[in-house]
């Protein structure tokens, strides 16, 4: 590892880009290790080995977990019903309260990412917190009613629905540099509209 990474340095030098050590983390992914490897040394400054790194707005974790990130997640939407909720009370109309531009996107962000890998427990906090938001704008109706009144969906088939159009741009469009590590048989059936798409 410490070879690629003097590579890599070498690499970002030669094209008159500074690697700082001091804000480069290591991150082992996979079960724990009895004996780690050594840690890698970048440009005279050992690099930190962490088990959670926060990589564009996302939490990963060494074990390819996703409760921090969720839990980050919930939070800040949480946070952002709390105003929702002071809005109504203040006499907003519903076209003031900016559901789907202000919490919603918090709710998804990153999500063909992390969507596949989330527990049942994990879905509904999630879906939770749309539920909550719903009843602060439609305080009269179910759940439900409320999403087919907003012209909104369950988060979960909203989820579904974006990973699946990230999968089919960036995987399969054969544009995409990732289209050909996709094996023939199921970029074949990927494209036929039956059940075996979905299963894939």
């Amino acid at each position: 590892m410490q070879l690629f990474v003097d590579e890599l340095v070498q690499q970002a030098t030669d094209v008159g880009m500074i690697v700082n050590g001091c804000k480069t983390k290591e991150l082992l992914i996979g079960s724990v290790v009895k004996d780690p490897p050594p840690l890698v040394n970048l440009s005279g400054t050992s690099v930190e080995r962490v088990t959670t790194f926060k990589l564009l707005g996302v939490h990963i974790a060494s074990g390819l977990k996703w409760t921090q990130n969720i839990d980050a997640i919930t939070s800040k939407a949480a946070s952002r019903l709390h105003f929702l909720k002071q809005l109504k009370r203040s006499g907003a109309g519903r076209d003031d309260l900016q559901y789907v531009t202000v919490i919603r996107t918090v709710l998804e962000y990153a999500c063909p990412v992390w969507h596949s890998s989330l527990t049942a427990a994990q879905t509904k906090a999630l879906e939770s917190l749309q539920r909550r938001a719903m009843q602060v704008i439609f305080q009269d109706n179910d759940y439900t009613m409320s999403l087919i009144r907003a012209g909104l969906e369950t988060l979960q088939s909203r989820r579904d629905r974006l990973t699946e159009r990230f999968f089919q741009r960036s995987v399969l469009s054969e544009m995409s540099c990732l289209h050909y590590s996709a094996p023939g048989q199921a970029r074949s059936l990927a494209h036929t509209q039956t059940a075996t798409s979905k299963k894939l």
